[in-house]
């Protein structure tokens, strides 16, 4: 009896695997026949899918390996692949980005993972579309270049007291930490009217935990960068909801204005049937804005150290430039807005950073009806993710793409569609131009202020999920003799 239980046991361990892959198999083989023109390429392995490997190439410092292995394995700049748990399409090339941002909300809408649900959660009301679609509705007020006008003396004004209490007599600094210490004071005091930098440092940390964690692997364990994030998120939203409750009080009596920042606008804004959001929605949506402000700009502050470190003539270009404007000021008076239009070359170089080192290396589309593309078949529910290197890095857009170039952005610049680092179509960041006058902003002092030199010479960019120097960047200071 006992014989014949162990037989039968092995025999259930054995037949599970077969059955299982049988039923792989037939699943795979039917959605084949289902979609016989689907794009070329592998989804990789069981639920994990490729996202391993997309995500290493770029903590080993080459995220566009993923994307052109692939494209010159299938001759294809469209092939499928596995990402987050989701089937989908990876589109390259300018061609492909013309075609998703033109179609936007018609075959394609925007998608991010579940997993950010678990981070903002008063998405899960609704989804994580819609209220993307809300915001977008709610900040052109903030963004038109009236109001950008007035943020440059605030950005210049944090700027000075930023390099006065972080940089001015140091040796050496890590870069990293003071330029996502510096974008995130602008973002808190430009978006909830936070300036007390103890009160911002609080705010810091956990903030970066949380970008780190928004394009993890979704494991809500212990230890894991998906769990702190979840933790980072409950604490910065618990602190938020403390402060709009302040400013519900600030307002009533009159002590707050209802145009001082977008934390005021959204309290008092209702939607077409006159409901207002609550505090849980107020605070995610703050949430959400203060990582986008300023963690794609630190990334490319940070940067624009590095290679102004490595490139001496390029430091000049932009020095000059920059004490052309600083000597044109009286002492302390403020950047302008004029000011900032002139520094074209500063923004050319700071273009060029961008190209080399996007902060968004591409994002997220969901298929909403089935479609064929190129001769390829394009299922509904599949997801697009479409890849900034794959035009910026590539010599068919950008000859000797590793070289670096800013002449790249003279005139007219690049061809349209091929420099994307800041999407395209209705889905371009809106936070565009507030971005460039806040990395402007933190060049016209850097420059002005000191030359350096990079402490570890070799140091490369890793991306995780924004790229940055892997060792944060140390770097030895030499100020200007007055």
């Amino acid at each position: 009896m006992m014989m014949y239980l162990y037989f039968s046991v092995i025999s259930i361990l054995v037949l599970l695997p077969c059955v299982w892959l049988f039923f792989l198999h037939s699943n795979r083989k039917s959605t084949q026949q289902s979609y016989k023109s689907l794009p070329p390429g592998e989804t990789g392995y069981f639920l994990i899918g490729e996202s391993l490997e997309f995500l290493s190439t770029g903590r080993k410092g080459h995220p566009e390996k993923f994307i052109f292995d692939r494209m010159t394995k299938y001759a294809s700049k469209i092939f499928k692949s596995s990402l987050f748990g989701e089937k989908t399409i990876v589109f390259c090339g300018a061609a492909n980005n013309k075609f998703l941002f033109s179609d936007e909300n018609k075959l394609v809408q925007s998608w991010w993972p579940n997993s950010v649900n678990k981070l903002f959660p008063s998405s899960t009301q609704t989804s994580s579309k819609e209220e993307a679609i809300k915001m977008r509705k709610m900040l052109p007020n903030f963004f038109k270049p009236e109001a950008l006008q007035r943020y440059v003396g605030v950005m210049d004004e944090i700027a000075q007291k930023h390099f006065d209490s972080c940089w001015e007599n140091k040796h050496t600094v890590i870069v990293a930490p003071l330029t996502k210490r510096f974008t995130f004071w602008l973002a808190c005091r430009l978006f909830v009217s936070l300036e007390d930098p103890t009160q911002v440092a609080k705010f810091a940390e956990p903030f970066n935990l949380l970008a780190s964690g928004v394009f993890s692997i979704p494991i809500d364990l212990p230890g894991t960068a998906f769990n702190r994030a979840i933790k980072a998120s409950n604490f910065i939203r618990k602190t938020l909801i403390g402060i709009i409750k302040k400013r519900k009080v600030d307002l009533e009596d009159g002590t707050a204005s209802a145009t001082q920042d977008i934390l005021s606008h959204m309290l008092l804004t209702s939607d077409e049937t006159g409901k207002f959001m609550t505090e849980a929605d107020i605070a995610d949506k703050i949430l959400g804005l203060l990582i986008g402000g300023h963690d794609t700009a630190s990334s490319a502050c940070a940067l624009i150290v590095k290679y102004l470190a490595e490139l001496p003539h390029i430091y000049d270009g932009v020095y000059r430039e920059q004490m052309e404007i600083a000597k044109s000021k009286s002492p302390g008076e403020l950047l302008n807005w004029d000011d900032v239009q002139k520094m074209k070359y500063s923004w050319n170089v700071a273009c060029e950073v961008l190209r080399l080192a996007p902060p968004l290396q591409g994002s997220f589309r969901e298929v909403l009806s089935d479609f064929m593309h190129n001769g390829f078949s394009i299922p509904k529910g599949w997801k697009i993710y479409w890849s900034a290197n794959s035009t910026h890095k590539s010599s068919e857009y950008f000859p000797e793409p590793e070289k670096f170039d800013p002449r790249r952005f003279e005139g007219s610049g690049p061809a349209p569609y091929t420099f994307v680092p800041f999407g395209g179509g209705p889905r371009m960041c809106p936070g565009k131009e507030y971005g460039r006058l806040e990395i402007l902003v933190f060049m016209h002092h850097l420059v002005k202020r000191f030359r350096w030199q990079k402490i570890y010479p070799l140091e490369k960019i890793t991306v995780n999920p924004m790229p940055f120097p892997d060792k944060d960047l140390p770097i030895r200071l030499f100020p200007h003799k007055a």
